[in-house]
Formats: structure tokens, C-alpha cells, sequence
């Protein structure tokens, strides 16, 4: 596990010579300048850092660490005993690669470039260089395969520098793409050469084991010895500015330009010896040593972390700033990191005498009143406590503190109130009490007007009012809720306003007014008050937050426990932000938020230890939160006392590095590179990836997608891995982004692209297979179908055929003959009577009528007996019609065919005849045409049958309905209907009418394919 605590020690400084110091206070301000992000602040107490320490029992290899590196891809890398450890801020993963020497452990040196890259300098004589996730022997890219690189470092330009024991030696710096010689020397001393840098373009210092300081211009070496506390060079430290740090066996020097100068240090048991250097972007000196633990070197002075500690530090023997500005050092027993902390906690370590606190008062001069729960007063000033001891203060337990600037009140247990004021330095006190007219020596809440009057609530008296030097007391019968008053407020009105555990009293003009449970608390235990720049009045009860606007109190929309909680003080920062201090909680609300209805989880903010909180409990004492002049919040909380400055909090956190670190399917691991193929049918896959943010990785939150599947982007969570189960074949592209610590989503996204391969029954073949297999079936079926439906129509046709032959013999057999043989003996009566008879002129019209009934017959009968001819005889029967008819032969006729013709079904023929003839007669006899045509199309999808003139048209009711007594119309749609044809007429007076019949293939002829030809 991890373990993390704020430093238990204290800050203490020595003065450096008065140069150095200059040029530290010359660096830091240029430095704070060019560098937008933020560093570990050096103001503070080495103590009110928040460290945080990783040792075996968090999966760090045990053994000593020589190094310390970062890429540009956000990962940090740790050069050790046991070989090379990445860390992602959540896991340390020891690099284990078959084809470099890493499995051998001890990895001295490590530096990232800036092309991303990381180079690893190994005990044995090899160079490697890590990039794109591969391992690369660099000892032959140096021309130099059995020299061995002894030290490595870095150049002004940021390029990799390293010393090659090969001779006398010689510098090499990586630019571009390749290795180029720096210096080569003469005169250097054979003493194995330690550390290597570069101060300034063109100068190369080289420190050695146990022969000192070189500086190598122009391919000479000149030792530089005056000032350098010892011959051996463990580090050297280059800055921009050109200068040189110096770490030794015996102390830390510092080249200004012209001489070293020995930095001064205090007094400890035994000699610095310095194993590392760094600087960090506000230019602190951070110093590893054999003894002292780590040491922070600023113009204030120098500092010990463990200082203080009841165990002997371990010797630190690597110190590395990352991109956000932490601390790194690595020792025997881990690594550790410190880092700056959105509160800034002051606690025994720092000099407080308890770390249980009540109120808390912080004014314009800097100072910052408080006062211990076990009694007396203090002020905090330039980071030191001091107690004041007058008017018996600190024998007496102070509830409540308030004032002005050099104005102080101070609310007792038992000694009244107590007026203190400051004049350079000088305290004067005075105390009034219940002698002087308050309502009682226990005042638990005090508050200065801005007219300079003093309101005294007490604990059990009610409230008393000090104005022009007199007391005026205002208790439950003159209108106060309760005679105990926890908080007091001025709002910008004027009101003034008194938190009771009875509920919320106001006095306003001489009238007083109080609000209770029905009025909308939450509770009327009223606890702490606050009033926001829009005059709306924020309550804090046992039961949680609520706010005063517009005459109506309610609490804030939605359901999020922790404003539930009894809220215990309330202060506004310069943003308009409400602070809250709970029984457990530390909060900051956005307002305008949720006066705009905005969510809770979105307006809230929760604060704890990994902020710098030493807890989170807060303590009810009127003011246990308070705004200073200068913005900043303070906190009296259960362990100490906290400042946040909510301006600090604007600049923004270094995004966050999204990374995909891993990929299974179905627990196996997949290797990721280039587009990734995942095996059919994968039953779960798992994503696993990380937001490299290295402050606080626990406030790193993630969203992902997964194209091809998801809609949209997921909820933010805080896990590691996203999982999908049952995905189809395809492709697939999964993507990712994190939250920096302060919950922007400023950082890049991470993306990966795959394929599942499909089952041999998901390939395209297999499918188009099955599609056109399906396709042929349907057809078939289709086909099966439709011969289904010709058979049918052919045995309704051949019965009907059947039955009308039938019918025809037995009106030829029975009622024909019978006429003919009736009209013959009527013939032989005719001929037997004289011609004057007057009956034979009777029977005459009789023979007559009969022989043309008798011919009637003969054709009825005809046209029941089925014309076996070829259907392509129509054309001709169309043709003959005008002839038959004897109409209009000043009418232009004619039949078109269109297509071969093809032979039908008799009936179906004879039904088309018939058809087509109504159609014709009717439009000699009723449509006035010049023009008539009959068009037969034969083709492969239907036979079509149209009948087309230029005449008058059909009245549109007639088409309707038709024509009363009349049944052509109908005849024809009930033939066409019978047959299975569909028949359409479309007329208008101006373009005549047309009569379409269609009767598809397989009715017209059977299913049999039709030429293309046309006659």
C-alpha cells in the first residue's frame, strides 16, 4: 500500500553568503516569469509539504535507486538495483527485455530527450535507448562499441551528454540523429570521471572520483580546486543562467562565473554529502545527501525535510522535479514525493501549541488571530504562533474572535469581552462584563458593525448591542429566537442577522423577525451565517445548507448527503464561492450554480488530506471559517489550522496523459501495435489504460467511447479498464481521455484500432452464399408459386370451357332442332296454303322470326363453343370488327402488335375478345373519334391489350359508375377481374379515352418467355 502524510517536521533556515542569495532571489524571479507552471511553493515549511512514500509493499523493487527520469509521454522512469522501473502514477512495472542487458539489473543513469526518448546508462559499458517501445543498443550508434560511458548529462540545448572513458576521454553530445564529439581532452586526470555537464555553450565540467573539478575549453582540461570542499565529484548541477552546483563528499559548491563558492550549512552532526542535485522552476536547490535525508536550498535559507524526525534519514541518492512540478527522491528504502497541496496547514510542527482549534479571525496586517479549545489567544505572523498574555487571556477559553483592522474583540468562557487593540507591536486591552451592562460574562459569537458598534452574543444572556459606550440587550421576550446566539451578521441592507439553536432571528429598523422550521430551515439549530454579493443570506444548520432569497428560505435542489450534514462555518472568497466546514467535510460550492439549477455533484467540490487538509472535522465556533482581506480562507479544523487561496486554484493543473496500456480477449493478452486483430467470437474484451497526472492520480477521472459500438462518450469514472462483451465482427476503434486533477478535460486522447475476425458463417462470402441461396430459393418458390397458380386458372378455364361446350350441345340437340324441325312442318303448312290464304301471310312472319331466332341461336351457341384458334388470330377478329359492325368506315382503324405473338388459353382469348370488342363498339358507337387503335403488346412480364381514340371522352360519373340500364363498363372490369387481369380507363374531353388491359405472364402464357420481335 501507499502510505502519505504531511512531513512532521519543521522549516528552519541559515543564512547563504549574501551573493548566493542574491542570485537565488534573481533566479527565482526570472524563473517565475518563464515558467507558466506551477512548482512546489518555496515559501513554505518543508513540513506543510504532502509526502508521500512508496516502498516494497507497493510493488517498488527493493534496493538503492541511482536515478530518476521522465518522458515526454508523462511516464516516470526509476533507474535501479533491480533494473528499470516505469510508474503511472498507480503502478510500478520493472522493465524485463530479453534483447538489451536490463535483465542484469543496475541502471545508473537515466535522462529522457527531447524527442521522447529515455536513455539508460547500465553498470556495464552499454549505452541504451529506449523509443516507440523498443530497446536499442546505442554503444555502436558511438562509434565506440568497447569504450565504456562512464557518466551522462546534459547540454544547454537539452541534448544527451556523456563522458566515454576511451584514452584520456572525450565528451559526445546526441544531436539530431546522431553522436558528435564535444571535447576530447589532454592533460585530464586519470581518476574515473563521475558526473558531466555543461555551464555555458562550449564549456564542459567534469567531476572525478577522488581528483576534483575539471573544465574542459577549447580540448584542455584546467582543474578547479579553490573553494571545492572535496576531490570527490559526486554530482554537478547546470543551470540556464550558466551557473554550476557543485555536490561532494563534504559539501555543495556553487561556480558564480569567476570562483566557486562553498555553500554555508548548518550545524549538522555530520558533513553534507551531497549524492544528488536538482532545481526546480521556482529555482529551489533540492540536494540528496548521505545523512541530512533531502535539503532544500532558497534565498530564505536552508531546510531538512526530516528535520526534527525521531529516526536518522535515509541517505536520498536521487531528486528528480517532474512536468507538474513535484519532487521526486528515490532512497535504499523507495521513493518519495513531495508536493504542493491546495491548503496550506499549520500544526504543531509548525508551532502551534494544539492542533484542536476554535475560531479563527484573519485581518489586513497580516496576522492571523486563533485561539486553541484548551484556552488562550495567538497570533499567526510570518509562519510563527505567538501567544498574547494580557487582560488574563490565557487562562480563559475564547469562544469568539472579531474586529477591524488594529482592532481586535475577543468573545471569553468567562471573562467577558475583551477589546484589544494594536499600535506597532504595543497590545492594550480592556474587558467589559457584566459590571459594564452585558447581558452575560460568556460570550459565544462577537461582531463589529461597520458603524463601529459591537454586537456580544452570549451563551445563555441574549444578545448585547455596545454603541457609543453603553449596552443594550435584547433577549427572547424582546423578539431573539433563542437567548443563546451561536453566529452573528451585518447583511449589506443593514439587517442584522442571529443564528440561535432556536432558529434565524433578524432586527431591521427596530423590528425583529425569526424564521423557523415552517419558514423552510432545514433545522432551527442555525449554526453560521454568510451573505454572497447578491445579498442572498446562506444558512448553515444541524440538518445542512440552506439560503434566504427573496423572503423565502429553501435548501439547495437535489440530493447530495454531504449538505446535509450540520454545517459548522461559511465564508466567501473574492470568486463568489462559498467555503464550508462540516462535521467531516471541507467543501467549496460554486453558488451562482445553484441559484442557476445547475447539479450538486457539479457545484461541489470536496476537499481532504490528499489537498493538505491534516483533517477534515470541522469545530463549532462562531468564525471556525473566515475570509482574509488579501481572499484567502481559513480554516480552524480538529488538527490544525488550514489557508486555501482560491487564486492559486486558476492556474490550471498540466493536463492529464491518456495512455491504452493494455488489451485482452477473454483474459489473453493481445500485443498492441499498428492496427490489432482480436480472434472471432471474443466474449469479453478489456480495455486497460491510465491518465498519466502524477500529483494527485486519485482525482483523475476517465471517459471513453468505443466506435462501432457505443453512441456516445461514457460517464467520467475512476477505473482503470472499460469492458466489452460480445462484440460482433469489424472493425472497432476504442478511444479515451482523462481529467487533469482539477477535473478539466484538457489532455489528448488515446486511441487504439482493431478488427475482430469474423466465424467463417460471418464472412462476406458465407453471407453472400446464403443471400444468394436464399435469392435462388425464393425464386424457386416463387416459381413453384406461380406454376401453382396457372394450373388453377387452367382447370377453371377448361371447366368453364367444359360447361359452356356442354351447354352449346344442348341448345344445338334440344332447342335449335326443335325450332328447325317447328320452322320445317311450318314450311310444309305455308306451302300447302293458296296463296290468297289469309293465315299464309301470318305464317311467312312467323318462318321469318323463327329462322332469325334460329340464327341468334346458332351464334350464341357458336360463341359458346371455344374458336381453337391461336391467340395471334386477335389482331385479325380486332380487324374484322369495323366490317362486322357496318359503321363508320370514315373512321381511321387500325391493330398494332407489338412483340411475338403467343398462343393463350382459349377461354383467356376469348375473354380478351370479348374485352377488347366492348371496347371497340364502344368507342365507334358513343366516342366521335377520327381516330381509333387497337395496340397488342406481347412481353416477357404480361400481355397488353389497348384501346386508344381522340374522341369526346367518358363523362367522369359514367367512368365511375356507368350508365344506368347499361352494363358495358362493368362487364368489361368483371371479365377482366375473373381472369386475373387488370383493367384501367383513363378519358378526358380534350385527349379521348384509353382502355389498358394487362394479364401477366404466367396467366396470358403460362410462364413461357416471349420474343422481343415486333410486328
Amino acid at each position: 500500500m501507499r502510505s502519505s502524510s504531511i512531513c512532521p517536521s519543521s522549516a528552519w533556515s541559515r543564512c547563504l553568503p549574501t551573493g548566493l542569495r542574491h542570485w537565488l532571489l534573481a533566479g527565482l524571479g526570472a524563473l517565475c516569469l518563464a515558467v507558466p507552471a506551477s512548482a512546489v511553493d518555496p515559501n513554505r515549511a518543508m513540513s506543510q509539504y504532502v509526502r508521500d512514500h512508496w516502498g516494497t509493499e507497493s510493488g517498488f523493487p527493493k534496493g538503492a535507486v541511482y536515478d530518476i527520469a521522465q518522458t515526454a509521454d508523462g511516464y516516470l522512469w526509476f533507474g535501479t538495483e533491480k533494473g528499470l522501473v516505469r510508474f503511472d502514477g498507480t503502478r510500478f512495472q520493472l522493465i524485463r527485455d530479453t534483447t538489451s542487458n536490463l535483465a542484469n539489473g543496475h541502471v545508473l543513469g537515466l535522462m529522457g530527450d527531447r524527442d521522447g526518448s529515455l536513455w539508460v546508462r547500465l553498470r556495464r559499458p552499454t549505452l541504451l535507448r529506449y523509443k516507440d517501445g523498443r530497446f536499442e543498443n546505442a554503444m555502436g550508434a558511438l562509434g565506440r562499441p568497447t569504450s565504456t560511458v562512464t557518466a551522462m548529462g546534459r547540454m544547454q540545448d537539452g541534448a544527451l551528454l556523456v563522458w566515454v572513458l576511451e584514452g584520456e576521454g572525450s565528451a559526445i553530445k546526441y544531436a539530431g540523429s546522431r553522436f558528435e564529439n564535444v571535447a576530447s581532452t589532454t592533460g585530464l586526470s586519470r581518476s574515473p570521471v563521475l558526473s558531466v555537464s555543461e555551464s555555458t555553450p562550449g564549456t564542459i565540467w567534469i567531476g572525478t572520483r577522488d581528483a576534483g573539478l575539471f573544465r574542459l575549453r577549447d580540448g584542455k582540461a584546467e582543474a578547479v580546486s579553490d573553494g571545492l570542499p572535496d576531490p570527490k565529484i559526486n554530482c554537478l548541477l547546470s543551470t540556464r543562467e550558466g551557473q554550476l552546483w557543485v555536490g561532494t563528499d563534504n559539501g555543495i559548491a556553487h561556480w558564480d562565473g569567476q570562483k566557486l563558492i562553498q555553500a554555508r550549512m548548518p550545524a549538522f552532526p555530520l558533513p553534507v554529502r551531497a549524492l544528488a542535485l536538482t532545481r526546480d522552476r521556482d529555482s529551489n536547490i533540492w540536494v540528496g545527501t548521505n545523512s541530512q535525508g533531502l535539503i532544500r536550498m532558497n534565498a530564505q535559507g536552508v531546510s531538512m525535510l526530516d528535520e526534527g524526525s525521531k529516526r536518522s534519514p535515509e541517505a536520498v541518492t536521487a531528486v528528480f522535479e517532474d512536468r507538474e512540478g513535484n519532487i521526486w527522491m528515490g532512497s535504499a528504502g523507495g521513493v518519495e514525493r513531495l508536493r504542493d497541496s491546495v491548503f496550506l496547514t499549520y500544526g504543531e510542527p509548525e508551532g502551534l501549541p494544539s492542533e484542536n482549534n476554535g475560531p479563527v479571525f484573519p485581518e489586513s496586517s497580516g496576522r492571523t488571530w486563533f485561539a486553541p479549545v484548551e484556552g488562550g489567544l495567538y497570533k499567526l505572523e510570518n509562519g510563527k504562533a505567538s501567544a498574547v498574555r494580557v487582560e488574563g487571556l490565557g487562562q480563559d477559553v475564547v469562544y469568539s474572535i472579531g474586529g477591524a483592522p488594529g482592532e481586535l474583540w475577543v468573545g471569553r468562557q468567562r471573562g467577558g469581552l475583551t477589546a484589544l487593540r494594536v499600535d506597532h507591536g504595543e497590545i492594550t486591552a480592556k474587558t467589559y462584563t457584566q459590571a459594564d451592562g452585558l447581558a452575560q460574562n460568556s460570550v459565544y459569537a462577537v461582531y463589529r458593525a461597520r458603524d463601529g458598534s459591537v454586537w456580544a452574543g452570549t451563551l445563555s444572556g441574549g444578545v448585547s448591542h455596545l454603541e457609543h459606550g453603553r449596552f443594550t440587550s435584547y433577549k427572547v421576550a424582546g423578539g431573539l429566537a433563542s437567548n443563546t446566539v451561536t453566529s452573528i451578521l451585518e447583511a449589506a441592507d443593514g439587517t442584522m442577522w442571529f443564528a440561535t439553536p432556536q432558529g434565524l432571528s433578524s432586527l431591521s429598523q427596530g423590528r425583529w423577525r425569526t424564521y423557523a422550521l415552517k419558514d423552510g430551515l432545514p433545522s432551527e439549530g442555525v449554526n453560521s451565517l454568510a451573505e454572497d454579493s447578491n445579498g442572498v443570506l446562506w444558512i448553515g444548520t444541524s440538518a445542512g445548507l440552506a439560503y434566504l432569497r427573496g423572503g423565502r428560505i429553501q435548501a439547495p435542489a437535489g440530493d447530495y448527503p454531504a449538505l446535509k450534514e450540520p454545517i459548522l462555518g461559511l465564508a466567501f472568497d473574492k470568486g463568489g464561492s462559498l467555503w464550508i466546514s462540516s462535521t467531516n467535510r471541507v467543501m467549496r460550492l460554486r453558488c451562482a450554480l445553484i441559484l442557476k439549477g445547475a447539479s450538486l455533484a457539479e457545484a461541489v467540490r470536496e476537499f481532504g488530506w490528499t489537498d493538505g487538509l491534516h483533517g477534515v472535522e470541522g469545530v463549532k465556533r462562531h468564525r471556525s471559517v473566515a475570509a482574509d482581506p488579501e481572499g484567502r480562507i481559513w480554516f480552524s479544523m480538529s488538527r490544525g489550522i488550514s489557508v486555501v487561496d482560491p487564486g492559486r486554484q486558476t492556474i490550471v493543473s498540466a493536463p492529464s496523459i491518456a495512455h491504452i496500456q493494455s488489451l485482452a480477449a477473454d483474459g489473453a493478452a493481445i500485443e498492441l501495435g499498428g492496427r490489432t486483430r482480436i480472434p472471432a467470437r471474443p466474449q469479453r474484451m478489456t480495455f486497460g489504460f491510465v491518465g498519466l497526472s502524477l500529483s494527485v492520480p486519485e482525482r483523475v477521472r476517465f471517459r471513453y467511447t468505443l466506435d462501432g459500438f457505443d453512441r456516445g462518450w461514457s460517464e467520467p469514472t475512476s477505473a482503470h479498464e472499460a469492458i466489452y462483451t460480445n462484440l460482433g465482427p469489424g472493425p472497432y476503434r476504442f478511444r479515451v481521455i482523462a481529467s487533469n486533477v482539477d477535473g478539466l478535460w484538457n489532455g489528448n486522447e488515446a486511441s487504439l484500432q482493431f478488427d475482430i475476425e469474423p466465424s467463417f458463417w460471418q464472412t462476406w462470402w458465407f453471407q453472400l452464399s446464403c443471400a444468394a441461396l436464399l435469392i435462388l430459393m425464393t425464386a424457386a418458390l416463387y416459381r413453384l408459386r406461380l406454376l401453382q397458380l396457372t394450373r388453377q386458372l387452367n382447370m377453371r378455364f377448361e371447366e368453364r370451357l367444359a360447361e359452356r361446350t356442354r351447354i352449346a350441345q344442348d341448345l344445338h340437340d334440344t332447342l335449335l332442332q326443335g325450332f328447325l324441325s317447328a320452322s320445317m312442318q311450318l314450311h310444309v303448312a305455308a306451302d300447302t296454303l293458296p296463296d290468297e290464304s289469309a293465315a299464309k301471310p301470318r305464317l311467312e312472319k312467323i318462318l321469318k322470326l323463327m329462322a332469325q331466332v334460329i340464327e341468334e341461336g346458332r351464334h350464341a351457341v357458336q360463341g359458346l363453343r371455344s374458336q381453337r384458334s391461336e391467340s395471334h388470330d386477335l389482331d385479325q377478329a380486332f380487324s374484322r370488327i369495323q366490317q362486322e359492325m357496318g359503321i363508320q368506315e370514315d373512321v381511321k382503324f387500325r391493330v398494332i402488335v407489338q412483340g411475338r405473338p403467343q398462343s393463350m388459353h382459349p377461354i383467356l382469348r376469348d375473354e380478351v375478345y370479348r374485352i377488347g370488342r366492348e371496347a371497340v363498339v364502344n368507342a365507334f358507337r358513343h366516342a366521335q373519334a377520327k381516330s381509333i387503335e387497337v395496340e397488342l403488346e406481347y412481353t416477357s412480364k404480361q400481355f397488353r391489350f389497348l384501346v386508344r381514340d381522340d374522341g369526346c371522352g367518358i363523362d367522369p360519373q359514367v367512368l365511375k359508375q356507368g350508365r344506368e340500364g347499361h352494363w358495358g363498363l362493368p362487364g368489361m372490369r368483371e371479365r377482366a377481374e375473373w381472369i386475373g387481369a387488370k383493367l384501367h380507363v383513363y378519358s378526358s374531353a380534350s385527349a379521348g379515352t384509353e382502355v389498358e388491359l394487362s394479364v401477366p405472364n404466367h396467366i396470358a402464357f403460362g410462364g413461357k418467355r416471349v420474343g422481343k420481335s415486333k410486328v
